[in-house]
């Protein structure tokens, strides 16, 4: 992807969101803007992946998170394997540290909550294609916290084995357990009960908590 590119050929943007009145309205912003066109408006997980099957790969992913169909996480950790210079962007009203954490552990460089205006989204955009990493205050709030990692209180022994802290790491990333069983060579079984005495030890009870914890508390890295 070059960063000088002619008004005759705009940067293709490939939106993915579920709800029919914001999907339109972000379709609005990104035709309207000279240097993008829309390359396909999705509603689901599915259809992404369909056109993305039968389209070139687009220049930037605009995606919310919470699909009908699946996690835009994912969506993001498939797109970064087979387009590595595609930019992605999360556009979601969901702004927990442990969403934010996932999604720029797959890939995203932008993430930006939908109270923002029409021409911050579109100058966004152009800021991720142009290198930047674009986003909402409460967002990049999150990531100066997490410079500031909570120390383990003292007393409190909370001891991850070189198993459960790879499995962990896989997890942050977006591998589902099928995967990580492939990588580990063992049953999707045995890394559901890793996970279980993961979420037991960090007290936690999602895959995004016990990322989040676990960066929190120093125990991964999302590098």
């Amino acid at each position: 992807m070059t960063t000088q590119q002619s008004a005759a050929k705009p940067y293709s943007v490939l939106l993915v969101e579920d709800v029919e009145a914001t999907r339109n309205y972000i379709a609005e912003v990104i035709n309207q803007h000279p240097l993008l066109s829309l390359q396909a408006s999705c509603a689901d997980l599915a259809s992404a992946r369909q056109r993305l099957l039968l389209d070139s790969a687009p220049d930037v992913l605009l995606t919310d998170l919470a699909l009908p169909d699946g996690d835009g996480v994912q969506l993001i950790r498939e797109v970064k394997q087979r387009w590595s210079d595609c930019e992605c962007m999360v556009i979601s009203v969901f702004g927990t540290e442990s969403r934010v954490f996932s999604a720029i552990a797959a890939g995203a460089t932008g993430y930006l909550l939908k109270d923002e205006s029409n021409q911050r989204i579109a100058e966004a955009i152009i800021s991720l294609i142009h290198g930047g990493s674009p986003m909402s205050p409460i967002i990049a709030r999150h990531l100066l916290d997490q410079l500031h990692p909570k120390k383990i209180p003292p007393g409190i022994d909370i001891t991850l084995t070189e198993r459960e802290i790879g499995i962990l790491s896989g997890l942050a990333r977006g591998y589902t357990f099928q995967e990580l069983a492939a990588q580990l060579n063992i049953s999707p079984h045995t890394v559901g009960t890793h996970v279980k005495n993961i979420y037991r030890k960090l007290e936690v009870c999602s895959r995004s908590e016990a990322v989040f914890e676990a960066v929190q508390l120093g125990l991964i890295t999302l590098a």
